[in-house]
């Protein structure tokens, strides 16, 4: 196996997923003072979150609360209350590349603009027999980093 080509470089974003965003944010903005910073809607990925952050600058990490745009409709953002987990990745297609070299099975749609605006890609929860690498039955988002969080992450790595 070759030297891996990129680093993870900390938690970008945890995504929760419930019937009802309202009361998800009961817990996580009024209770526990997450701000809501974001919406994001779409259709093709069965989708209505709120994108809450807690922390500041490149350390800031995202709480996405979800709720399917219909219940019975796939993907079911809903069905796994903790929905994913977003790792900043400093090289997104090094890294992409790499790992599907080396058994790493990735969900459908390669790398794309995510609902925070930046570039991501999804590891799909199980293996298979042509990539056997999976995470395990956790959905985990990679999130290429921009610029200010590799910097950041970079004066703390010593």
């Amino acid at each position: 196996m070759s030297a891996r080509p990129f680093k993870v470089l900390g938690i970008q974003q945890v995504a929760i997923g419930g019937l009802s965003k309202e009361r998800l944010k009961t817990l996580w903005v009024d209770k526990l003072g997450l701000e809501v910073t974001g919406t994001f809607r779409s259709e093709r990925e069965n989708v209505d979150e709120d994108i809450c952050a807690m922390g500041a600058g490149p350390f800031k990490v995202e709480v996405d609360l979800m709720q399917p745009l219909d219940a019975d409709k796939k993907p079911a953002v809903h069905a796994t209350p903790l929905n994913h987990i977003g790792l900043w990745i400093d090289d997104l297609p090094k890294a992409v590349e790499w790992l599907g070299a080396n058994g790493v099975r990735f969900a459908p749609g390669g790398i794309r603009k995510g609902a925070a605006g930046f570039d991501i890609c999804f590891m799909h929860p199980k293996g298979n027999e042509e990539f056997p690498i999976g995470g395990e039955g956790v959905l985990i988002e990679l999130v290429q980093a921009p610029p200010e969080v590799i910097a950041a992450f970079a004066t703390i790595a010593g």
